[in-house]
């Protein structure tokens, strides 16, 4: 019998005060067992301090952490500081990502082009010792040049040697469903977690899924757009939305949920609690 995997997201916070609040809120959700935290890690390294320090403080803690390495910006000796230092304390999770482009960099900035290198990589420097995430795009990477050569990429990363894969969220369960057919046609069989984003602020959902390529399927864009400033009214509909997605994935066997927190506790545990998930 396969164990399922639900995990949760954080950003590293700009601020004590943020630090404060993540800490009270990573106390809420580890109440609720996860297998591991994930922390991001910022476009050319722009957060690599504060990821590193966040992962550091949770792992003291006692938590299961997953920090992400990314390729844009960094260096190969960069990176082998960063393997060397997690595996030294101990971390045994990583999520391998390409990451965005530093804002005003060309093309090429960094050691690694691609996902699947770092991934090779993290192999050659500290072979078994990690457990490597990389990331799937059920509704295809806004770069990629066609869905064929999307799932030629992420093949490419399992490969290099990736254990699983967390896709980037999204709304439609077809399109998860089909992108999973298609990886086990081709003969991949790693598992592949789906990514959930909570819906509280329309706003922000709108600008995040313009910018990283999710659809916001038409019908729930203009309920959304209905509610006008009404949060109370969002937050309802999208956790009926959200939760009504999970049981889908599901009961179409998913092996696991992956939640996008945005470093708030309130929607993951009230998802967490309808879903009647393990603690």
């Amino acid at each position: 019998m396969t164990v399922r995997t639900f995990s949760v997201e954080f950003f590293p916070p700009k601020s004590e005060e943020g630090a404060e609040k993540l800490r009270a809120v990573r106390a809420r959700l580890a109440e609720l067992g996860p297998a591991f935290f994930s922390v991001t890690f910022g476009a050319g390294g722009s957060t690599k301090e504060g990821t590193w320090n966040t992962v550091m403080e949770m792992h003291r803690a006692g938590l299961t952490v997953a920090p992400h390495i990314s390729c844009m910006g960094t260096t190969r000796s960069q990176v082998r500081e960063l393997l060397h230092g997690y595996r030294d304390a101990g971390v045994r999770r990583l999520v391998a990502l390409r990451g965005d482009m530093p804002s005003g960099a060309a093309g090429g900035s960094g050691d690694f082009a691609y996902a699947n290198e770092l991934v090779a990589f993290i192999r050659a420097e500290t072979g078994d010792w990690f457990h490597v995430e990389v990331a799937a795009y059920p509704e295809y990477h806004p770069q990629s040049r066609s869905p064929a050569d999307d799932l030629v990429n992420f093949l490419r990363k399992v490969d290099a040697g990736a254990d699983s894969a967390i896709t980037q969220y999204f709304y439609n369960a077809d399109a998860y469903l089909r992108f999973v057919d298609e990886t086990r046609r081709a003969g991949c069989t790693v598992p592949i977690v789906p990514g959930i984003m909570p819906i509280t602020n329309f706003a922000q959902l709108a600008r995040f899924s313009d910018a990283c390529g999710a659809e916001i399927p038409r019908w729930i864009r203009l309920k959304l757009a209905s509610f006008g400033d009404d949060r109370a009214s969002i937050q309802a509909f999208g956790l009926d939305v959200v939760s009504e997605l999970c049981e889908r994935l599901l009961a179409t066997d998913a092996p696991g949920l992956h939640f996008y927190t945005m470093n708030t506790a309130a929607p993951t545990l009230e998802l967490w609690r309808r879903l009647r998930l393990p603690r």
